[in-house]
C-alpha cells in the first residue's frame, strides 16, 4: 500500500447525463452525401493512389485518429471506409472510444466543459460509467478495450450503433483499438473505474495495434488529428515490429510504406527535410519529426495535409469511393 493519502472516489456523485445536454446529437452527424467543401492539395491524388494500391495488394491501411473526428460528426466516413475494406485498422485514444460509445446510445455526446467544470460535475455522468463495467469484462476475457466496447454496443443493440466506429469494427472484423493515458479520460474519475482492468484492456489493444504495424510494409499509415498519443503509440509499435522483423530468418524489412498526417499546424513546403533543432518549439510537434520524417527515412514516403477535418476527411472518402465506384 502507498504511504500517501489518496482521493476517496466514494465521495463522487454521478448525475444522469440528460441533465448535461450534448454538444453533438446523432442528427447532426454528417451523412455521406452531405455537401462538403472539397479539399485541394497537389499531393492528395498520390495518397489516394497509395491507399488503393495497398489494398489491391492486400496490404494494411491503418488509421490513427483523434476524438475530434467523432465530435465533428464525421464517424460515417470512417465506418464506410472500414466496411468497404479500405481501412483495415482504426486506433484512437480513450476520448475517442468514450465519444463513440455515448453517440451509439442515441442521446448524444460531448458537453459544455466551462459550465460543468465550475460546478465540479464535468464528465461525471451515470450512463458513461457503464464503460468501466465493459472494461472490467474485457480484462477478464483477455479482450481489447475497443473490441469489448464494439461487442457491447452490438450485443446491447444500442439505438445508434450505426454511428459507432467500434461497433462497425466488431461487425466487420476490423480491429478498433483504444490507447489510454491513465487519468486523462472522464471515466477514470468514476467510482467504478478499475485501473488494473483499464490498463490490461488497453495494453491488449496496444499489442493488437503493434501486430498491425508489423504488417505495414507496402501499406499506409494515416494520422488524423492526434499530435501526441498517435505518434507516440505508433513510434513504439514500429520499434517493436522492426526489432522482431530484423530477427526473423531471413531478416525482414519494414521500411517501404506511406505515412500521411492530417492536422491544422502549418508546416514548411520542405517538411520532409526534417524539423528544426531542439531549440525551436516546432521540434516538439511529434507528427512532423516522428511520422513525416524519422520513421520513413529508410525507404518510405510521407504526405502532410493542413486543413479542417470537415474538408479533408470527406474529401478522402469521396476520392477513394468515387474511383472504386467507377472501377466497379
Amino acid at each position: 500500500m502507498s504511504r500517501y493519502e489518496q482521493f476517496d472516489r466514494t465521495r463522487i456523485e454521478l448525475w444522469d447525463w440528460n441533465r448535461r445536454g450534448h454538444d453533438l446529437v446523432p442528427e447532426a452527424c454528417w451523412k455521406l452525401d452531405a455537401p462538403a467543401t472539397a479539399f485541394a492539395h497537389p499531393d492528395f491524388a498520390e495518397l489516394l493512389a497509395a491507399i488503393r494500391l495497398a489494398r489491391r495488394n492486400g496490404r494494411p491501411v491503418i488509421l490513427m485518429m483523434g476524438a475530434h473526428l467523432i465530435k465533428l460528426g464525421l464517424s460515417r466516413f470512417v465506418i464506410d471506409l472500414m466496411e468497404r475494406g479500405l481501412i483495415t485498422q482504426v486506433a484512437t485514444n480513450g476520448a475517442g472510444i468514450i465519444h463513440d460509445f455515448e453517440l451509439s446510445c442515441g442521446a448524444g455526446t460531448s458537453e459544455n466543459v466551462p459550465r460543468w467544470i465550475q460546478l465540479g460535475q464535468f464528465g461525471l455522468w451515470q450512463q458513461t460509467s457503464h464503460l468501466n463495467r465493459i472494461i472490467q469484462q474485457a480484462a477478464r476475457r483477455g479482450e481489447g478495450l475497443g473490441e469489448a466496447v464494439g461487442r457491447a454496443i452490438e450485443e446491447d443493440q444500442q439505438p445508434r450503433r450505426d454511428l459507432s466506429i467500434a461497433a462497425s469494427g466488431y461487425r466487420c472484423g476490423v480491429p478498433v483499438t483504444s490507447h489510454v493515458s491513465i487519468g486523462s479520460d472522464i471515466i477514470h474519475a468514476h467510482p467504478n473505474c478499475d485501473g488494473a482492468a483499464l490498463g490490461a484492456a488497453s495494453y491488449t489493444d496496444f499489442l493488437i495495434f503493434a501486430r498491425a504495424v508489423e504488417q505495414l510494409e507496402q501499406g499506409v499509415f494515416l494520422n488524423v488529428g492526434t499530435s501526441v498519443t498517435g505518434p507516440e503509440v505508433y513510434l513504439k509499435a514500429l520499434a517493436m515490429a522492426r526489432n522482431a522483423a530484423r530477427r526473423e530468418v531471413p531478416p525482414r524489412s519494414i521500411s517501404s510504406f506511406v505515412t500521411a498526417v492530417f492536422d491544422l499546424v502549418e508546416l514548411p513546403a520542405d517538411f520532409r527535410v526534417g524539423p528544426p533543432d531542439k531549440s525551436h518549439p516546432m521540434y516538439y510537434f511529434r507528427p512532423w519529426k516522428t511520422i513525416l520524417v524519422r520513421t520513413v527515412a529508410d525507404g518510405g514516403r510521407s504526405f502532410y495535409f493542413c486543413g479542417d477535418h470537415q474538408q479533408t476527411v470527406p474529401s478522402l472518402w469521396h476520392g477513394l469511393t468515387a474511383v472504386r465506384s467507377q472501377a466497379a
